[in-house]
């Protein structure tokens, strides 16, 4: 789990990312929250995944970050796999927009179906819901 000393290069990652520093006070609170997981290669950290347990008292992985240099590398599958060790739910659940094709193919990989699908969260880019059992 991630510890507060861990934000700001955990917040560094999503910014390089995103292009903004948005989901600061987010990734704060999931942290101190224990529910930030992180990935690390030597002493840097390389990814992170956030989830909570109430998307219908079930577990959702909220997000997966994996710095754009250590792509495919296996780091975000790591990440699902443990939280799914660890997932205090059986049912675990998450989701991308329609046009990440890269982040579909993870969960694909990773065993987990197509759940439906979630209109106007982000304009003309549907939500795929995706869904896995432990």
């Amino acid at each position: 789990m991630a510890q507060l000393h861990n934000l700001d290069e955990i917040a560094n990652i999503d910014e390089e990312v995103i292009g903004n520093n948005s989901r600061g006070e987010y990734i704060k609170k999931a942290i101190e929250d224990e529910r930030c997981i992180v990935a690390y290669d030597k002493n840097l950290i390389v990814g992170f995944l956030l989830f909570d347990t109430h998307f219908f008292d079930c577990s959702f992985i909220s997000l997966i970050i994996v710095r754009p240099t250590e792509r495919r590398k296996g780091y975000a599958t790591a990440l699902i796999e443990y939280f799914i060790g660890i997932s205090p739910t059986r049912k675990i659940f998450s989701s991308t927009n329609k046009s990440n094709k890269r982040m579909q193919e993870v969960f694909k990989v990773n065993g987990f179906i197509e759940s439906g699908f979630i209109e106007n969260l982000d304009e003309r880019d549907p939500e795929i819901i995706y869904y896995r059992s432990k």
